[in-house]
């Protein structure tokens, strides 16, 4: 037996198998087991496995044995690579690599989860959890605040102050929307007046609103029935208002996708009891295409009633004078010689609306105010010079109606001769409250009946229809085919959010005489800077007079402040009280602790109703948003329709003016006082005015 071991091989490999396996274990039979060594055959393995050949041929094995396994290796390799399509990128080899992703992800979850800073106990547990909590609480707040655009109060008394943007708008889709780009005038800036002397003489709009609402809304509906959709001084205007004239073709309806099941019963009787639902073939949405399907609902199936009175002005004749209809049936809070008709043996047919207009259920709206405003617009006659009109100033120094300037107020009101002619254009109005100069706000806006008609049938605007509301609908008026001829009509001043809303829209309940108050305090900026108030903010940068207000007045309001939630000025008011403090610029509102006026005193030297809307009729709060909660609808019922004509300080005013001119000796130099506007009247009415009071 050879005693080199690099003889190992060629030894083993010149016996059999046999005589190996005999001298194998003679040598163990002869070699005491504590001095015997390994096993010569696993050093051959060992070594063999271990070794890295020079060459090809010295990797090959030499021993039978491995032969053998070799062979059988090739041969197995050889019947894959024909039967396993792909090769190394076979589905199997990719479902393995697929397995090691997952088991290295395990693998450093679990270095992860075996960390030391790994929280394991339960209180550990519990405060990463929290702290995880608030991280992403912070995140999504500053998101919110960042991709908020109202962040500062709005400058609604600048609104109140100059005209509204009035004008066929210059489009552009930059940024996927309309856009409004007023010119700046050269004029000084006043507001006109409204409303116009000759308004009564004109035909009063047939207006269709349609107010949103869902299956389940049935209070607040019933709130719009019995509050501004019905009450007569929404209907017919303040002071002794027009007997319902204004109104008597304005409907109110309520729009509603489909209900769910269980509502189906509910609302089923709902509408055969108050005729004053409808249900568009739609799933119940806000964004998703309840516009546009209610506008090509209304191009069909929206009626108004017809003018039943005569008037200075004759109606105009439009290219849907002519299509009628029978009258539906009515509901309780149609206008009164609608349901008077009604009543009568042969019943007038029912005409086209001249304006349909979209509101929510969450906005209180004046009738009388809307339908008045868009009475002018109806009745203005458009530009003709071009197809872009300023906010149309007027001069101080001048009232002719040659003006090019002069507005569309002024045009109906001096001269409504300029719409005798029955043969006319159909009006294109978009009218509401414009946001960012983009589009109008989608608590309120109308569309003219033309307008209606090609939103019904065009099928870029069907496409259109997912996304917020109102401003897919500015991106209508851009697909247009006349939209340089589309009269955009803002009002800002008479649109705003409830007091307690909080929002940068958001005030105290606004009034005529505040509003003059307000422009007679802003006066000195239209002294010094006449065109200084287009597309203004808070935080502009003007040269002002010595001792004006500072710009950020241009915001303030009475009754609440951006940002911090409504508290009442001072505890304890009653509810009259209280609703009182909401009113812009009341003595109520001003209150504060400590103050050495009283609830009591400013409750008494209030103003009445008559003064607050300067004698007229019209001319005040259109609309107010964002009333979340019925007790805030209820407050803006009460402030907006409710109170004395004549409040007790306006009879002790008046009796103290009568008493000193009866004191006075009369003078034949004296010039004759002019009555007051807002306390018109003679002493044989003090009593009357007195005894309704106490009622």
């Amino acid at each position: 037996m050879p005693e080199d071991p690099s003889d190992l091989p060629a030894f083993y490999g010149h016996h059999s198998g046999g005589s190996s396996r005999s001298s194998l274990c003679s040598t163990a039979s002869n070699t005491p087991t504590q001095s015997r060594s390994t096993s010569p055959l696993p050093q051959f393995l060992v070594a063999g496995l271990s070794s890295s050949p020079s060459s090809e041929a010295e990797s090959e094995p030499s021993s039978p044995l491995l032969g053998s396994l070799g062979r059988r290796q090739r041969l197995r390799e050889d019947r894959r690579s024909w039967w396993m399509l792909g090769g190394p990128s076979s589905p199997r080899r990719r479902r393995r690599r697929g397995l090691s992703w997952g088991r290295t992800f395990k693998r450093g979850l679990r270095k992860v989860v075996q960390h030391p800073l790994f929280p394991s106990q339960p209180i550990t547990i519990l405060l990463t959890l929290l702290l995880f909590s608030v991280l992403a609480l912070f995140i999504t707040l500053l998101l919110i605040h960042i991709l908020n655009p109202d962040k500062e109060p709005l400058p609604w008394r600048v609104y109140c102050t100059v005209p509204s943007p009035y004008s066929a708008p210059h489009f552009s889709l930059s940024g996927g929307s309309s856009s409004f780009e007023p010119m700046i005038p050269e004029a000084s800036y006043i507001s006109p007046p409204f409303p116009p002397e000759d308004l009564d003489s004109l035909p009063p709009a047939g207006v269709f609103l349609g107010v949103f609402s869902m299956d389940s809304a049935f209070e607040r509906r019933m709130l719009v029935r019995s509050t501004w959709a019905s009450h007569h001084r929404s209907r017919e205007g303040a002071g002794d208002g027009d007997g319902g004239n204004g109104t008597s073709r304005t409907i109110v309806r309520f729009i509603l996708g489909q209900p769910k099941k269980n509502w189906e019963r509910r609302i089923r009787l709902e509408m055969e009891t108050y005729n004053d639902i409808v249900i568009l073939p739609i799933v119940e949405n806000m964004n998703s295409g309840k516009s546009q399907a209610f506008f090509a609902w209304a191009s069909s199936y929206a009626w108004v009633p017809p003018v039943y009175f005569n008037t200075t002005v004759p109606p105009p004749t439009y290219s849907y004078t002519n299509i009628s209809s029978a009258p539906p049936p009515p509901a309780p809070h149609d206008p009164i010689l609608a349901r008077e008709d009604a009543l009568s043996e042969v019943r007038k047919p029912w005409v086209r609306p001249d304006f349909v207009v979209k509101s929510d259920d969450d906005s209180f709206v004046m009738l009388a105010e809307l339908e008045a405003r868009l009475r002018v617009e109806l009745h203005t006659t458009p530009p003709k010079s071009d197809n872009t009109t300023s906010v149309l100033p007027v001069s101080q120094t001048s009232t002719s109606s040659t003006n090019p300037t002069t507005t569309a107020a002024d045009e109906v009101a001096f001269h409504p001769s300029s719409v005798l002619n029955n043969t006319v254009p159909d009006p294109l109005v978009y009218w509401g409250y414009l946001v960012k100069n983009r589009f109008m706000a989608g608590e309120l806006y109308g569309l003219s009946w033309s307008i209606v008609e090609w939103v019904a049938r065009d099928h870029q605007v069907k496409a259109l229809t997912r996304g917020a509301e109102d401003k897919q609908t500015a991106k209508w008026m851009a697909l247009h085919p006349q939209k340089e001829a589309v009269r955009w009509k803002s009002e800002r001043c008479w649109i705003y959010d409830h007091p307690r809303a909080g929002t940068v829209y958001g005030h105290g309940f606004l009034f005529p005489a505040e509003a003059s108050r307000v422009k007679a305090a802003m006066s000195p900026y239209l002294e010094h800077s006449p065109g200084a108030f287009i597309n203004v903010s808070p935080t502009s940068q003007w040269v002002l007079p010595l001792n004006a207000p500072t710009p950020s007045s241009w915001a303030h309001s009475s009754v609440s402040t951006f940002g911090v939630r409504y508290t009442p000025p001072v505890p304890d008011l009653t509810s009259r009280q209280s609703v009182e403090a909401l009113v812009e610029g009341s003595g109520m509102s001003s209150l504060r602790e400590g103050s050495p006026i009283t609830p009591e005193f400013a409750w008494t030297h209030r103003e009445g109703r008559r003064a607050r809307y300067e004698g007229k009729r019209v001319g005040g709060t259109v609309v107010v948003h964002f009333i979340k909660k019925n007790m805030w609808y209820l407050e803006t019922a009460l402030a907006l329709l409710e109170g004395e004509e004549v409040s007790e300080s306006d009879v002790e005013r008046k009796a103290k003016e009568l008493q000193d001119a009866i004191d006075s000796p009369p003078s034949s130099s004296a010039a004759t006082p002019s009555p007051t506007p807002s306390l018109s009247g003679t002493p044989a009415a003090i009593p009357v005015v007195t005894s309704y009071w106490h009622r």
